[in-house]
C-alpha cells in the first residue's frame, strides 16, 4: 500500500483546499479516497478556522467518478457495492450539510460521481476546456446516484439528456444548463477560484453557515412552508451579533467586524 495521503490538504486564511490525489488514476473514486474525503469534510465541519473549502484534483483530470477496477476486482460483492454507494451518499450529503461553503474547481474530465461532486458542492468554477458527462448509461450502469445531485441542479430535460446519452458536454454547455458557476481559462482557474474563495471567507462565517442551511431546506419545502421557515430565521439572525454589527457597520459606513456569534 502507497503511504501516498489519498487527499491532500492545504489551508490559507480560512480557505482550505482538499485536493483529490491518485492522479494516476484519474482521481477515481475509491472507497478509501470516499472515505477519505469523508473524514477531511468531518474534520473542517469542526474548525472555525476554516471559512471556506475549494475541492480540486491532482493531475489531468478532476475526476472520473467511480473506481470501476476496484468494483471488478472486489467481483460486483453486494456487500462491498452497498457500502461504496453508501459511504458515496453520505459524502455528497456531507458536502451539502457542511456549514462553510464548498466550491469546486473543475479541470479536465468529471464524469460519473466526479460529476455528482461538482453538482454537490455549492459552487463551481471550470477551466473553459474542461468537459462533463454521466457516462453510466454507456457501460450499462445508470447513474442513479449522481443523478440525485445532478437533478438538483440542473433543468429535468438537461439532466436527463445528461443521464440518458451519456454524452460528454463542454464548459460552456455546463455553464449554460447551470452545472457550474463560471468558467475561466485553464492558467487562471486556481487564481480565480481562490478570489471567490476569499471573497466569501471575507463574510461572517455564522451568517454563511445560516444560509447556507436555510438555502438547501428551503428548496425541498412548498412555498408557504418556505416562507414560514426562512421567516423564523431571519428572526433568529437578527439576534446574532454579526447581523447586528452588520446592520451598524452598513448605516455607520464602516466595515464590519465580525466575531461569529
Amino acid at each position: 500500500m502507497s503511504d501516498t495521503p489519498l487527499v491532500l490538504r492545504h489551508d490559507d486564511h480560512g480557505v482550505t483546499t482538499l485536493t483529490l490525489n491518485r492522479p494516476a488514476a484519474r482521481n477515481a473514486l475509491s472507497q478509501g479516497m470516499l472515505r477519505a474525503l469523508h473524514d477531511a469534510f468531518a474534520d473542517i465541519a469542526s474548525d472555525d478556522s476554516v471559512r471556506v473549502v475549494i475541492l480540486a484534483g491532482a493531475g489531468p483530470a478532476f475526476c472520473t467518478g467511480h473506481d470501476l477496477k476496484e468494483i471488478r476486482a472486489a467481483e460486483y460483492s453486494r456487500d462491498y457495492t452497498e457500502a461504496l454507494f453508501s459511504d458515496c451518499a453520505e459524502l455528497m450529503q456531507a458536502i451539502v450539510d457542511l456549514p462553510k461553503v464548498v466550491i469546486a474547481r473543475i479541470h479536465g474530465i468529471a464524469t460519473a460521481a466526479g460529476a455528482q461532486l461538482v453538482a454537490s458542492a455549492d459552487l463551481a468554477v471550470a477551466a473553459d476546456d474542461s468537459r462533463f458527462a454521466t457516462p453510466g448509461v454507456n457501460i450499462g450502469l445508470f447513474c442513479s446516484t449522481p443523478m440525485v445531485a445532478l437533478s438538483r441542479n440542473v433543468a429535468p430535460k438537461h439532466a436527463l439528456q445528461m443521464l440518458l446519452t451519456g454524452d460528454l458536454i463542454d464548459a460552456a454547455t455546463a455553464l449554460r444548463f447551470g452545472l457550474v458557476n463560471e468558467l475561466v481559462p485553464a492558467a487562471e482557474l486556481e487564481s480565480a477560484t481562490l478570489a471567490l474563495a476569499r471573497r466569501i471567507a471575507a463574510k461572517s462565517p455564522l451568517t454563511l453557515a445560516i444560509g447556507k442551511e436555510a438555502f438547501y431546506r428551503q428548496a425541498e419545502l412548498p412555498l408557504a412552508e418556505a416562507y414560514a421557515y426562512t421567516r423564523d430565521v431571519m428572526v433568529a439572525n437578527l439576534e446574532a451579533r454579526d447581523a447586528q454589527e452588520g446592520i451598524n457597520a452598513f448605516i455607520d459606513k464602516r466595515h464590519p467586524v465580525w466575531c461569529g456569534r
